[in-house]
């Protein structure tokens, strides 16, 4: 056994570099790739071309060094922050010890000595018991290959794709509690992960600890794909009409789903050389092509190559790539081989696995020692080709924002946090929170906007819903919210009249309550007059004035009423009022029918959920009043004069107005113009309006709606769109989107896991576009559902139980443990 510290190829860290014993200078970056799924084809092209730049720009000899870390890790709960909330407890509880794919990438310079001999399989400092360490004296040489990495760093930087971090001491070294870069390749550790010293074992296998690892290279030509390119199709989201764009080496990286490193080594090299080295070898094969055909047709593809280098001024380079994946579990060896040759095929490549020069692959991939790469396991092309092989990928990130949304990973269903409003305007991606939800009936619509309003209302926000069909019913009775709807046995009731215990008496209440008076005075197109107006003012004033001197009244339209036919015919008795000017007696005969014994009398005198200014679940479920002539005018003006109340007492606080399928109602009779002025201004009062429908053909039917929604929306949802698969094109144009967005939404729900149960959806920010999953747990799923049996079930247990809470809580039990319920 040797003490792996003898034999340890790197001397010291120093400066933010790490230097080898050899007097190799390597710089190290941490990588922050754009995220699966969010890159057109044109953005692939983007990348490759800007790592080619980048790498032009490195001094003759430098060692491109590239490491994707992907290691198997599960999903951890926050059960103490989520313990207030019972479906974010659940939600927890669901996701706890999801399985994912853990990513990092790195990546690292290497500036070789003048002169430093290269090594090979047979040459490996592996196989040395002992080094000297050789001082660096170019110091040259090292200032302009600092520089070279800095340029180096802008190019990929300013490619607005990859973000590079350059590691310091601590983080190459490592501290007591946190691995450096050579020991988390060394001995296979993982993000989060203590350091640990484990043995190496090189004799029959490659074994760290208990993992039993394999090699797999990319490093001979012939085994190589005849075309690479900056992307593949990923079928399994693809539609005949639209392709699902991934890396071409996405394959070997986020979609290889074992534990596994992917290293991709270029080599620069001195191009003058390289030229120089191939022209001998090509006449060298002309003299003996004679022989042999092979040597003919290896003649003629160094002479294309060297043509293409001339003519093209194309880099030739020396490159290499291998898969590294281990196991704890020798039984699984074989079916680690069967993933690695299933994704290096997907790229046309032949899967070689590395046996006997495995070890010295291995050690040579250790970060700062990639100067004693062996070359013989290397192949020559240029920058732009081995640029293709490049994993350019990673899997989701949260947002950093503390407000959001729960979400899913689309690869593996990781819950993530999404921030859809405040991050994005931060970012400068969008200029509102307006937003709107398109989906047809089945495509998870009412699953979304429930967990949607929900995740909003358990971060403080006031929710304002106005709906048809009773899909927030469950969510409204769980969080204890209002819930208006109209029945003859329970008609929809309000009290406009009532000031809560934070509200006052201001203006804007006073002129709220007056334009609906007016409004239950007066057609839609009869006009009042100044008068009439400053009569019923007037009426209003002395009405709260009559009130504070008679606390035992309850303010409500039947003691206004009374006031009226009181006290202020006494006022107009006494001459203040010019009975031509303020008709009293008409006033009186049309609002009787909200008075009561009125045919209307329910209408404005409610004892109950009145303070809707501080109540911050509100629904309104008018689909039994959308047509009634009388009803709904006056449902929807108080709703509106509701909102505006919250937008502008409310400072500081998210207020939120969802219009579901009532909107194409609301839109009719003037009310188009309330949605597009809140679409134009709500955000001026951290409002959002949201609209959700289920066809886009009715957004377009109003052209106000239409250029007050899509236009002035910069947040785009959309569920599941294949019946729209072959029209799509119309769909696009009016939605303004991107080829690249198409292809997303047409992805959707094509390979879902069959083992669990979510729906897809689409969410574009300003063109910043992504796939999530919709997936939650079996309580929300109670909570959020619209199946009619499913709410009658839930309704049966909240009245058994007590609560809607003990009642989803029960029933959820019972289903997880096998009683069949529905």
């Amino acid at each position: 056994m040797i003490d792996i510290g003898k034999i340890l190829p790197i001397w010291k860290v120093e400066h933010d570099c790490l230097i080898s014993m050899s007097g190799d200078l390597t710089i190290c970056f941490r990588v922050d790739l754009p995220e699966t799924g969010t890159m057109a084809s044109t953005h692939f092209d983007t990348a490759q071309q800007a790592f080619v730049k980048a790498i032009k720009v490195l001094p003759a000899g430098v060692v491109f060094h590239k490491a994707d870390y992907f290691f198997k890790a599960t999903v951890k709960p926050d059960f103490e922050k989520a313990s207030d909330s019972l479906l974010a407890f659940a939600s927890e509880k669901h996701f706890n010890e999801r399985p994912y794919l853990d990513h990092e990438c790195y990546l690292f310079l290497t500036l070789l000595p003048l002169n430093r001999k290269l090594s090979s399989s047979v040459y490996s400092n592996i196989l040395r018991k002992s080094i000297a360490p050789v001082k660096r004296k170019d110091e040259l040489a090292i200032k302009n290959f600092q520089s070279a990495c800095g340029s180096f760093q802008r190019i990929l930087s300013d490619s607005g794709l990859f973000c590079l971090t350059r590691l310091g001491d601590d983080e190459l070294a490592g501290t007591a509690n946190h691995p450096g870069i050579i020991e988390k390749y060394l001995f296979l550790l993982g993000k989060g992960q203590q350091p640990i010293i484990r043995d190496v074992h090189l004799k029959d296998e490659i074994r760290i600890g208990d993992k039993h690892c394999q090699l797999y290279t990319l490093s001979d030509a012939e085994d190589l794909p005849p075309f690479c390119g900056t992307r593949i199709d990923y079928d399994s989201h693809s539609t005949d009409r639209t392709k699902y764009s991934i890396g071409f080496a996405s394959p070997l990286g986020l979609f290889l789903d074992c534990n596994h490193v992917y290293n991709q080594l270029i080599f620069t090299g001195d191009p003058q050389k390289t030229i120089k080295k191939l022209e001998a070898k090509k006449l060298r094969l002309q003299s003996l092509s004679a022989y042999s055909r092979e040597n003919a047709v290896s003649r003629d593809a160094c002479n294309d190559f060297l043509n293409e280098a001339i003519a093209t001024q194309k880099l030739p380079v020396k490159a290499h790539f291998n898969v590294l994946c281990w196991t704890d579990n020798p039984a699984e060896l074989g079916e680690l081989k069967n993933r690695v040759g299933s994704a290096m095929a997907k790229m046309d490549a032949a899967c070689k696995q590395e046996t006997d020069g495995a070890p010295q692959v291995w050690f040579a991939c250790m970060p700062g020692n990639e100067g004693d790469f062996p070359m013989n396991d290397t192949f020559d092309t240029f920058a732009e080709q081995a640029c293709c092989f490049l994993n350019m990928e990673t899997n989701y990130r949260s947002s950093l924002s503390p407000f959001g949304i729960r979400l899913g990973d689309r690869q593996s269903g990781v819950p993530i946090h999404v921030d859809i409003s405040d991050e994005p305007r931060r970012l400068g991606w969008t200029t509102n929170r307006n937003k709107f939800i398109i989906g047809p009936s089945g495509s998870g619509k009412s699953f979304f906007t429930n967990h949607l309003v929900r995740s909003y209302y358990e971060q403080d926000a006031h929710v304002v819903i106005v709906d048809i069909g009773h899909s927030y019913k469950g969510l409204c009775e769980l969080v204890g919210g209002y819930y208006f709807t109209y029945s003859e046995e329970n008609p929809i009731c309000f009290n406009p009249f009532y000031i809560g215990e934070d509200d006052v008496l201001d203006t804007e209440k006073k002129e709220s309550i007056k334009t609906l008076l007016l409004a239950l005075w007066k057609n839609e197109n009869e006009s009042y007059t100044r008068a009439e107006y400053v009569a019923i003012s007037n009426a209003l004033t002395l009405y709260y004035e009559h009130l504070s001197g008679h606390p035992s009244i309850f303010p409500c339209f039947n003691s206004f009423y009374d006031f009226l036919m009181q006290e202020y015919l006494e006022v107009l008795e006494n001459g203040k009022v010019n009975p031509k000017d303020f008709n009293v007696d008409n006033f009186l005969y049309v609002l009787n029918p909200y008075y009561k014994g009125g045919e209307f009398d329910f209408l404005l005198n409610a004892t109950t959920n009145i303070d809707l200014l501080n109540e911050r679940f509100i629904v309104f479920e008018i689909d039994t009043i959308k047509s009634h002539p009388i009803l709904f005018p006056v449902v929807t003006l108080i709703i509106m004069e509701m909102f505006i109340a919250k937008l502008r007492k409310l400072k500081g606080v998210r207020k939120i107005l969802l219009l579901e399928e009532v909107w194409k109602s609301i839109s009719k009779g003037g009310m188009a113009e309330y949605i597009q002025y809140a679409y134009k201004t709500f955000r001026k009062f951290f409002g959002e309006p949201i609209v959700v429908t289920q066809e886009i053909e009715d957004i377009i039917s109003s052209p106000i709606v239409k250029q007050a929604i899509i236009n002035n929306s910069d947040c785009k949802i959309l569920l599941d769109q294949s019946k729209y698969q072959n029209k799509f094109d119309t769909v696009q144009e009016l939605l303004g989107l991107t080829d690249h967005d198409k292809s997303l939404i047409l992805s959707m729900n094509k390979a879902n896991d069959p083992k669990l149960k979510y729906k897809e959806v689409f969410i574009s920010l300003g063109g910043h576009s992504k796939v999530y999953r919709t997936e939650v747990s079996l309580i929300e799923y109670l909570a959020y559902t619209t199946e009619e049996l499913e709410k009658q079930k839930v309704q049966e247990y909240a009245a058994k139980y007590g609560s809607v809470a003990r009642g989803i809580a029960v029933l959820a039990a019972e289903l997880l443990n096998g009683r069949k319920i529905f």
